[in-house]
C-alpha cells in the first residue's frame, strides 16, 4: 500500500530508448547488432545467388581431388598425384617453417641491434642506426627480391666446384656448398631408424626431416623431458636458497641432463652426419636451402628485426637510470647489468609490440610468391584455386589459417607477457 511520501512511479515510454541514458547504450547496441546481421544475411544471400548464376555450389570436396602440380620444397612426402588437401598441408608447413625461422632470427637481430643503438661508441651507434633506418623505410618486397637476386646472380654455379682446378670450393671442412641454386648443408641420418629403414637420400626438393620424422619426435621428446627436469632442479635450488640463504651448485647437473639423454637417443638411433657432394650437374644429399627460402627468411628477419630493435631501445629507455647506477655501485659490469637488471625489467615494455611484429612477419611471409617459395599462399591460395575454380572456398580456408595462426601466436605471447608483469599485492 502506497503512502503520500512514496515517489510517483513513472511509466515506460518508447522515447526513453533514445533520450534516457539508462537505455540509450542498449538501444544502440541492439540496432548495430541487427544491422550487422542484416548485412551478413545480404552478403551470404548475394553470394549464393551469384554462385547459382555461375552454376557453382559451395563445398570443400575439391580438397580430395588430385593436385596435379609439383612443389619445389617439402617437409612431408608429396607428389603431384596426391590431393589438393595434401598440397595445402605442404604449403602450411612451409609457411610455418619460414615464420618460425624468421621470428627466431628477427628476435636475435632486434635485441642485438636495439642494445647497440644505445652504445656510447659512436661508430657502433651510427651503424645500427643506418641498419634500422634502411630496413624500416624500404618496402619488404624489394629486400626479398634483392637478396634473391644476389643469391642467384653472384653465387658460383655447381659446375664451378668440379675438377681439380675448380674455381670454387666448399667451406667449413668441405661440408657446406654455397651456389646460385641454393645452399647445401650436412644433415643427420639415422642408420637405426624407428621406421626400420636405413636413412636414404630424400627426393629432390624435400627437407629430410620427413624421412626420419618419428626419430626426430623421439629426440625432441627426450630434449623436452630434459628441459622439464632442468626446470625442476632450478626450482628446487630456488626453494633451498629461500629457506637457507645458500644456493646449491646445480650447473653440472643441468649440463648432464641437457646433453647426455639426447646423446644416448642419438647413439641408439645410429645418428650419422651425411654431407652433400657433387653428383652430375648438381649437389645431392644433405639439406638443400633454396634461394627462395633464404631470400624470404633473411629479408623477413632483417626487416622485422629493425622494428624489434626500436621496440627494444624504447623498452630500455623506459627503465630508470637509477637501476643502472645502483648496479654499477654494486660492482656489476655493463654487460651483466644489461642482462640481469635492465632487460628483464624492459621486457614488460618490449613484449606487447613484439607480439605485433611476430604477427606482421607471419603475414608478410605471403610475399613468398614473388620469389617462387611455395607457401600456403602459393599452393592453396594460388595454384589450387586456379585449377579448381573454388575461389571462395580457397580464400576462406586461407584466411582461416592465417586467423588461427595469428591467434595462436598472440595467445602464446600474451601468456608469456603475463608471466613478466609485476605481481602486485
Amino acid at each position: 500500500m502506497s503512502t503520500l511520501t512514496d515517489p510517483p512511479t513513472e511509466s515506460f515510454r518508447l522515447s526513453q530508448l533514445i533520450y534516457d541514458t539508462r537505455y540509450r547504450s542498449i538501444t544502440i547496441q541492439v540496432v548495430a547488432f541487427i544491422l550487422i546481421l542484416a548485412g551478413m544475411a545480404w552478403l551470404v544471400n548475394n553470394t549464393i545467388s551469384n554462385l547459382q548464376a555461375l552454376g557453382k555450389d559451395f563445398n570443400f570436396g575439391f580438397l580430395k581431388n588430385a593436385a596435379g602440380y609439383d612443389i619445389n620444397q617439402m617437409l612431408i612426402e608429396y607428389n603431384n598425384q596426391m590431393s589438393h588437401g595434401r598440397a595445402a598441408m605442404v604449403g602450411i608447413l612451409n609457411t610455418l617453417l619460414v615464420a618460425f625461422l624468421g621470428c627466431l632470427t628477427a628476435t636475435v637481430l632486434g635485441v642485438f641491434a636495439g642494445v647497440l643503438r644505445l652504445s656510447k661508441n659512436w661508430v657502433v651507434n651510427k651503424l645500427m642506426a643506418v641498419y634500422v633506418e634502411a630496413f624500416r623505410n624500404v618496402p619488404l618486397l624489394l629486400w626479398i627480391i634483392l637478396i634473391f637476386a644476389i643469391m642467384t646472380e653472384s653465387m658460383p654455379r655447381p659446375n664451378d666446384f668440379r675438377g681439380e682446378d675448380a674455381t670454387s670450393s666448399m667451406i667449413l671442412g668441405d661440408s657446406v656448398a654455397v651456389t646460385n641454386r641454393g645452399i647445401w648443408i650436412p644433415r643427420v641420418g639415422f642408420t637405426n631408424s624407428i621406421s626400420g629403414q636405413e636413412a636414404v637420400a630424400p627426393t629432390e626438393g624435400a627437407v629430410p626431416l620427413a624421412s626420419g620424422l618419428f626419430d626426430w619426435v623421439v629426440i625432441f621428446g627426450v630434449l623436452g623431458l630434459s628441459i622439464l627436469a632442468i626446470r625442476f632442479i632450478r626450482r628446487r635450488a630456488d626453494r633451498i636458497q629461500e629457506a637457507t640463504g645458500v644456493r646449491p651448485v646445480t650447473w653440472y647437473q643441468q649440463i648432464v641432463l641437457l646433453f647426455v639423454p639426447v646423446g644416448i637417443a642419438l647413439f641408439a638411433l645410429g645418428a650419422t652426419i651425411v654431407q652433400p657432394y657433387l653428383r652430375g650437374f648438381n649437389f645431392t644429399e644433405g639439406i638443400h636451402l633454396r634461394n627462395s627460402l633464404i631470400a624470404l627468411w633473411f629479408a623477413l628477419s632483417l626487416y622485422t628485426g629493425a622494428f624489434i630493435a626500436e621496440n627494444v631501445r624504447a623498452g630500455i629507455l623506459a627503465i630508470s637510470k637509477g637501476q643502472s647506477e645502483a648496479a654499477f655501485a654494486l660492482g656489476l659490469q655493463p654487460n651483466r647489468t644489461m642482462s640481469l637488471i635492465i632487460l628483464p625489467q624492459a621486457m614488460r615494455v618490449i613484449i606487447p609490440p613484439l607480439i605485433s611484429q611476430y604477427l606482421n612477419l607471419t603475414k608478410n611471409s605471403s610475399l613468398a610468391i614473388a620469389v617462387g617459395y611455395m607457401d600456403v599462399r602459393a599452393t592453396l591460395g594460388g595454384i589450387t584455386i586456379n585449377q579448381t575454380g573454388r575461389e571462395l572456398e580457397g580464400m576462406l580456408l586461407l584466411g582461416g589459417f592465417y586467423l588461427v595462426l595469428s591467434l595462436l601466436i598472440s595467445g602464446a605471447m600474451n601468456l608469456y607477457n603475463r608471466s613478466t608483469q609485476l605481481q602486485e599485492r
